[in-house]
């Protein structure tokens, strides 16, 4: 994925070219020069509309991470504290952990995976992901229907979601190959500690080596 500051490099190129063409518009309804005027507009329109797309893109993908192979998402510590109860510690890649009760029997997890077209891809955009929400799932299906459930966030909250733009409008698909979701779920009825994994392919929770050692 191309940095944040390289996007926000190419959103202020095209609407620096977006002025310049919008100056030479001026211009040239001043010298009453109808067809270069309309040649600079549209040149004004376009470059605005790419300092715009591209300044979408940015704001939208921000907090996803790329994904050119199976990468590490998060590990993952299981510690029961009650029947049908325990807490999920999440330990990212940068460190940062978040910690969450939960009900059920088991662990569920699921993640958002972005994947671009080629086109894309020449301006370093590959696929990305983003862990999405963690919940309690139980194995009965009666347990399901009737007992508590406990949901969290686990993205980040943002002003534009290229997720969820691309569900909504069409006109993004010569762009996203593909948008979908996965998700995985573990039993909790031990302590664990386990490895998020997630490919091209979607999402994967492996044991931890440390855990199966002990």
């Amino acid at each position: 994925m191309l940095p944040s500051n390289t996007l926000i490099a190419i959103t202020i190129l095209f609407s620096l070219f977006g002025l310049f063409f919008l100056v030479l518009t001026v211009l040239s309804t001043k010298k009453k020069r109808f067809f270069a005027m309309g040649r600079n507009f549209v040149f004004t329109l376009l470059m605005l509309s790419l300092s715009a797309l591209f300044g979408t893109i940015g704001i939208s993908i921000h907090g996803y991470q790329s994904l050119t192979r199976e990468d590490l998402a998060s590990i993952v510590i299981i510690t029961p504290t009650g029947e049908q109860k325990f807490t999920a510690t999440f330990i990212m890649p940068d460190n940062s952990e978040k910690v969450f009760s939960i009900a059920g029997d088991q662990l569920y997890i699921d993640a958002h995976i972005l994947k671009w077209k080629p086109i894309v891809n020449i301006l370093g955009l590959h696929t990305s992901y983003e862990l999405d929400r963690v919940s309690g799932r139980y194995k009965s299906l009666n347990d399901e229907s009737t007992k508590v459930h406990t949901r969290y966030s686990l993205s980040e909250n943002k002003l534009i979601n290229m997720f969820d733009l691309r569900q909504k409008y069409v006109l993004l698909s010569p762009l996203l190959d593909a948008e979908y979701g996965s998700a995985s779920f573990i039993n909790s009825n031990s302590a664990e500690e386990f490895r998020v994994m997630i490919s091209t392919t979607g999402l994967l929770i492996r044991e931890s080596t440390r855990s199966s050692e002990d």
